[in-house]
């Protein structure tokens, strides 16, 4: 593909996004952009949050994720679901019940001042992480399919990445983010459709052919059994999946806005019901891309990357498939890319500017001002991750994505547990103390667990395992 026919797919693309963020954002005031005045309409909010869910590391890396745990993946997808059903039974009946704007007031209200600010710190620090993973795989399909033949620096790039995002969601935040999500949405899953069928297409397959080499592939398994020790272990899995959908859709401000933007409790729990059973199909679309991926490259002689992020955009892009495919790669990216992080940029710009400033009795002039300046400050601290990660990235995104989550959303697993389910009160100025230990001990943990418990690997349960100490350290500074 030539570099300017992805800048004209990008151009035209960003216009549509820039005009429906005129219409979206006319006259809007705070409360739109922080909960869409209330009146979000549920279906439009479910099909949105299946982008900004899955984003670009699902587009990317669940494909080239394939090789090393096989269909294993869908093991914590099923634990999702029972994840999701809890976030709608438990979680946001609370939310909506305190009329909550930023989930973490929750916490000043139940414990006070410092757990509720560690609640939103760790929330900062592991969503700006996060979308920085996010935002670094486009950036980095963008620089090697566009602007190294331009000879444009990579940081050049990451501002161009991120400038355009902040262009669409300054003005109407989440009042247009459920309409650009749902665009972005569709356009996500139109580019895995398309390309599912022109891979299949290019190795002879009908659709039952296609069926069958994938079941027949040795990539395609999806339950582990056969040793509890391996991360990849069924219940491991399920269980941390269930913990992985609680602490980063209902404990999450990104997510949790969305929820927040619907007109009653009804139409949220509709929403996500109907969110999570469409992420099933979904997620064994994006795994059965990577199986014909695999095929693909082992009957053309194509190397797997030592990356294997990099192995869908090295197919879709080099001319082996028809140009459509690339077309297709590059609005499916964008759109996969964005519909997470503009989100996410408005929920930091959110939590921000209502947790941490106490902007609650600034008049709405002030508060507006306030919320501009923020927004602009988490895209630039955006940008400075973004450049960290490429300096150090050395795995797969997917992987670094929750691995990271274990560390950063433990505590608030932790806390969050702790309030729901206990009735005792804590010495609230030793909270973020022991939201800092915890994560350090779960760190020597992972480091040593296979010499310190007989060779097991510690997974995604590292996530329980935070929350776990998290909540005992609670219990040790609870008041009498």
């Amino acid at each position: 593909m030539s570099s300017q026919l992805i800048i004209t797919i990008i151009a035209a693309y960003f216009l549509v996004l820039l005009l429906i963020s005129y219409f979206t954002g006319k006259n809007a005031g705070n409360k739109a952009f922080f909960v869409g005045n209330k009146q979000s309409p549920w279906y439009v909010v479910a099909f949105g949050m299946i982008g900004a869910t899955l984003s670009g590391v699902t587009f990317i890396s669940v494909p080239g994720w394939v090789v090393t745990s096989q269909f294993s993946y869908m093991q914590m997808v099923m634990g999702y679901l029972f994840g999701y059903f809890i976030i709608a039974n438990v979680l946001m009946p609370l939310y909506y019940k305190l009329n909550l704007t930023s989930i973490y007031t929750y916490l000043e209200q139940r414990f006070g001042f410092y757990s509720y600010k560690t609640g939103a710190a760790f929330f900062l620090i592991s969503r700006i992480i996060g979308s920085a993973f996010r935002l670094f795989l486009v950036a980095n399909v963008l620089q090697i399919t566009i602007f190294n033949s331009w000879n444009v620096p990579f940081v050049y790039t990451v501002a161009i990445t991120i400038l355009l995002i902040w262009l669409y969601t300054f003005r109407g935040g989440i009042k247009t983010i459920i309409w650009t999500d749902s665009l972005q949405t569709f356009f996500m899953l139109l580019s895995v459709g398309l390309s599912v069928y022109f891979i299949s297409s290019a190795l002879g397959y009908d659709f039952n052919e296609m069926i069958a080499a994938i079941k027949k592939s040795s990539l395609s398994k999806i339950f582990i059994f056969d040793d509890w020790r391996d991360k990849r272990f069924f219940f491991k899995q399920f269980i941390s999946g269930a913990f992985i959908a609680i602490v980063m859709t209902g404990l999450d401000q990104d997510m949790m806005q969305k929820n927040l933007s619907c007109r009653n409790i009804k139409d949220a729990k509709k929403n996500m019901y109907w969110f999570s059973i469409i992420l099933i199909p979904v997620n064994l679309l994006f795994m059965s891309l990577g199986v014909l991926l695999y095929i693909y490259a082992g009957k053309n002689g194509i190397s797997i990357p030592e990356q294997t992020d990099d192995l869908f955009p090295l197919i879709a892009t080099a001319g082996y498939l028809p140009v459509m495919v690339g077309i297709s790669f590059i609005l499916g990216l964008i759109a996969a890319a964005y519909s997470s992080a503009d989100s996410a940029l408005t929920a930091l710009t959110t939590s921000f500017t209502l947790d941490i400033l106490n902007t609650k009795n600034y008049s709405d002039k002030s508060l507006k001002k306030t919320r501009i300046l923020v927004h602009i400050f988490i895209s630039l601290a955006l940008g400075i991750v973004i450049m960290i990660f490429k300096a150090i990235n050395n795995e797969n995104v997917i992987s670094a994505i929750f691995r990271l989550a274990g560390y950063t959303y433990g505590p608030l697993l932790g806390l969050y547990s702790f309030g729901l389910f206990t009735k005792f009160k804590v010495k609230d100025k030793l909270v973020p103390l022991i939201a800092i230990i915890s994560p350090l001990i779960c760190y020597f943990l992972s480091l040593y667990s296979q010499q310190l418990f007989n060779g097991y690997q510690v997974g995604f349960e590292l996530l329980i395992l935070n929350g776990a100490i998290t909540f005992g350290g609670l219990i040790l500074i609870r008041k009498k």
